[in-house]
């Protein structure tokens, strides 16, 4: 077994990363690993370049990530490869929480991390034996579904190698292709437990770290191939401040200060040491959980920070020049339309350069889709309608409809002409930008989910409709694949592997 391809499938709809592709760092850090063992690995991100399925079906084992709004093309993805005798083994956070789901589309599932036990699993494919060994796998044998105990979590993040993005196909040495923005992990883990967030049971409560040093040589390695913008793939960047501030203080030592983002939490604004430090190592933009204005929604969200931490903040990071882009979840039993208004008009008047207001989303995993279930309020399994855009679930004190059109003019209103002319009086050409992008965005993403929206007001029994919407889009994705099949690509292959 020579040749391993990876995946990471594309969401199925516009997102503020559409024009600037962040890939994932899970299958990228796992094909390094596979690499320095001596495999041939190529990852396809789709985000990055186009899925070469002839090139894919001529691997000898297929690893697909996938989060839940991206699962329904992956599993879609799985069954074609699969169908050419090709052992298809997919991880992630959706099928960590559904592995017998997935097991449906492949033949194995790693739950959890795979960095420690990637390399003995693909030797388990190779001689046929050891599966029973590997922490976190799921399995069929003789018929039956096994989960292994212990789902793995790296405990020595120094361990893993700094990702090797040559392995992305379009990103190649010397191809003209370029990452705008590089991700780079400095931890794992997040000490909260957000009601909505899926991250603690993926990656766990403990905060793991890399070394000062490790992340030093990552970013010296970076500047050396000529990279631009960065962004830490923490879950929460300053989660321990001490370490990011130690960090942060080498960075600015060593002369390693690229214009860098992260996600950040609103307590970041009670530390004035660690805001100079971020400003003096170039930080441009901090993406902070603000998640709303209600009180009682903060709470019902577990979210541990009131409304007037999230003032103080805003004020604090502009006194420092650090730009925000907030985040807000409307649909908690506490929200009303009303809610969804008082939010737009608060993120004007503190001058947020940039927003996302989402719908909430029970994803897998987490104790706000253990709670829907329990109450069986999903109006759709359809998985790629959970990408925190469409309304999934039945609101309390919203119909489908309201919730689903307010969150989408509230974005509007945001993005408005008003908004960008604003900026430009203030002289804020790059919050110009983001406006327009943001607006553009806004429009092509409306005109595109049109059909849902229609189905939310049209809803007249619980499901009904949006199952219509559901199915839809989700032969939207199979006929594409059905369509390869068509033109021969499948078979020729078939015949070609049959030849060896």
């Amino acid at each position: 077994m020579k040749k391993i391809i990876f995946i990471e499938p594309k969401p199925p709809d516009f997102h503020i990363f559409t024009r600037m592709p962040l890939p994932r760092l899970g299958t990228i850090l796992l094909g390094t690993v596979l690499k320095e063992k001596g495999y041939d690995v190529t990852t396809y991100v789709e985000s990055v370049g186009e899925l070469d399925l002839e090139d894919v079906l001529k691997a000898d084992a297929v690893g697909i990530s996938t989060t839940t709004s991206t699962s329904s093309r992956a599993y879609e993805i799985a069954k074609i490869v699969q169908k050419a005798g090709i052992p298809v083994f997919m991880g992630g956070p959706h099928v960590t929480y559904m592995p017998d789901e997935a097991l449906e589309a492949c033949d194995y599932v790693l739950r959890g991390e795979a960095d420690e036990t990637i390399v003995d699993f693909i030797k388990a494919i190779e001689t046929g034996k050891g599966f029973e060994a590997i922490p976190g796998l799921s399995y069929k044998k003789d018929g039956r579904v096994v989960h292994n105990k212990a789902v793995s979590y790296c405990k020595d993040l120094d361990k893993l190698p700094s990702p090797d993005f040559s392995i992305v196909k379009g990103l190649e040495r010397g191809a003209r292709k370029k990452l705008e923005i590089t991700p780079i992990m400095t931890s794992r883990g997040c000490p909260y437990d957000c009601s909505f967030c899926s991250v603690t049971g993926m990656f766990g409560q403990k905060y793991r770290f890399r070394s000062k040093e490790k992340v030093i040589e990552e970013l010296q390695l970076h500047k050396d191939n000529g990279g631009g913008w960065v962004f830490f793939y923490d879950d929460n960047f300053t989660a321990d401040k001490k370490r990011t501030k130690e960090l942060l203080r080498l960075m600015i030592e060593k002369g390693l200060t690229p214009t860098w983002t992260a996600q950040v939490r609103v307590d970041v604004a009670k530390d004035p040491e660690l805001l100079d430090l971020m400003k003096r190592s170039n930080c441009h933009t901090v993406y902070i959980g603000l998640e709303s204005v209600n009180p009682e929604t903060l709470k019902a969200y577990n979210k541990k920070q009131s409304v007037e931490d999230i003032e103080r903040c805003i004020k604090k990071l502009h006194e420092y020049g650090i730009r925000i882009h907030g985040m807000f979840v409307f649909g908690s039993d506490n929200d009303t339309v009303e809610t969804i208004h008082q939010t737009v008009t608060f993120a004007k008047k503190n001058d947020l350069e940039s927003v996302q207001f989402m719908i909430l989303t029970p994803l897998p995993g987490t104790s706000f889709f253990r709670e829907m279930e329990k109450q069986s309020r999903f109006i759709t399994k359809d998985w790629s309608l959970y990408d925190a855009h469409h309304t999934v679930f039945e609101p309390k004190k919203m119909t489908y409809y309201e919730l689903q059109y307010e969150t989408l003019k509230a974005t509007a209103k945001f993005y408005s002409i008003g908004q960008i002319i604003k900026r430009a009086v203030r002289m804020h050409i790059f919050n110009v930008s983001i406006k327009i992008y943001g607006r553009n965005l806004t429009k092509k993403w409306a005109k595109k989910n049109q059909y849902f929206l229609e189905y939310t007001k049209a809803i007249t029994e619980k499901g009904k409709k949006i199952e219509l919407a559901a199915k839809n889009t989700a032969e939207d994705v199979k006929e594409k694949f059905r369509q390869l099949e068509i033109s021969g690509v499948l078979s020729n292959l078939n015949a070609a592997r049959n030849l060896y």
